[in-house]
């Protein structure tokens, strides 16, 4: 049971502000309705007594222009039949009155079940939100952390190293750890920057007309390196003909680097992992495929999403890349996807315009 003497959270108090405002949202809207009910009643209730004052006048003064006799049988049995018509007539329009404010009642109800549906869905997303940005954080936090004491613990080692003689190649090849450890450091801060410039719409896409052959070739190269280094053939196919387009070089070598990087991640040794370049209609189409186990199917489209993995314990990356890669992509003009290959791991795809036009600037 809650403790009443504990404050309530940021949760608490939002539902608590809700329910407040719905109760008197609620007693506004049946004090209106009554209002209007009533209203509208004493409306009917004065026109039917009107109706009826004009009736009975009509009908004594149609008696008195007669022989001044009081009415006959057949004119008193027509007018019950009158009497009666208009008596069942008004019955059926009180009934089709309450069906009409019955009818309301229940579409007001519906609406406020659709409200609370809508409001239970935004909060479940809201929740989800939360706990994958809480993830988030854990893993950039451990990711940091194991960096930072990698750093430390080659510097220390760089120390002990200098101070002996003979030792000038394994003080140079910690002081490459060092910076490989530096390096990655700088991409998970670059990622952090680049989400936010993308959450504030200034996400910086500098267009100049290039060869987009360069910027694969750039790309594959310099993993070629870290794919030999784990087994895994890294191979390359560029079209004939592949024609100069507007784009941000360095923007889309960051894109390429994230398809490069997940591609040989997930790529067993032996496997294999490439990239095609080549123009397909209107469009330049550059493709990264690799023969690891592939992704399902129900995650094909939300691995393009913020902090989105394929497994929820997966350390080795905090599911930024292919959501930079995409917004990167569309501030192109372009559109990025992703496929899987039966039995043969994931290929991933995104587009250039060849005909889009070349600008400076911030897009």
């Amino acid at each position: 049971m809650d403790d009443p003497s504990q404050p309530l959270s940021e949760r608490e108090q939002t539902d608590e502000s809700l329910r407040l405002e719905r109760e008197k949202a609620d007693r506004a809207l049946d004090d209106d309705v009554s209002a209007a009910d009533e209203t509208a009643d004493a409306v009917i209730s004065r026109a039917r007594a009107r109706a009826d004052a004009l009736l009975a006048a009509a009908r004594t003064k149609n008696d008195q222009r007669s022989t001044g006799d009081q009415p006959t049988e057949a004119l008193k049995t027509s007018r019950a039949i009158e009497d009666n018509t208009l008596q069942r007539e008004r019955v059926t329009a009180d009934h089709a009155l309450r069906d009409e404010r019955s009818e309301h009642v229940a579409l007001l109800s519906h609406e406020r079940q659709a409200t609370d549906e809508d409001l239970f869905n935004e909060r479940a997303r809201a929740d989800q939100a939360l706990a994958m940005r809480d993830d988030f954080m854990g893993i950039v936090s451990h990711d940091l952390l194991n960096l930072l004491n990698a750093m430390v613990f080659v510097s220390s080692l760089i120390e002990k190293e200098v101070a002996q003689e003979n030792h000038v190649e394994r003080v140079v090849a910690h002081a490459r750890r060092v910076q490989r450890s530096g390096a990655r450091m700088r991409r998970l801060v670059g990622d952090l920057v680049d989400v936010a410039s993308i959450e504030a719409g200034m996400l910086a896409v500098t267009r100049a007309v290039g060869q987009p052959a360069d910027v694969v070739t750039e790309a594959v190269e310099t993993f070629q390196a870290q794919a030999s280094g784990s087994g895994i053939s890294l191979m390359v196919e560029i079209a004939p003909a592949v024609p100069p387009v507007a784009f941000d070089a360095a923007r889309i070598l960051q894109v390429l680097s994230n398809l490069l990087s997940n591609a040989i991640k997930f790529t067993p040794a032996q496997g294999t992992v490439g990239v095609r370049l080549e123009q397909v209609g209107d469009d330049v189409v550059c493709c990264v495929s690799d023969t690891g186990e592939g992704i399902p199917d129900d995650k094909l489209e939300a691995i393009f999403d913020r902090f989105v993995q394929l497994t929820k314990n997966d350390l080795r990356g905090v599911g930024l890349g292919l959501f930079i890669s995409k917004c990167i992509v569309l501030g192109h003009g372009g559109r990025i996807w992703a496929e899987n290959r039966i039995g043969r791991g994931s290929i991933f795809c995104f587009t250039l315009p060849v005909n889009a036009a070349s600008t400076d600037g911030v897009r």
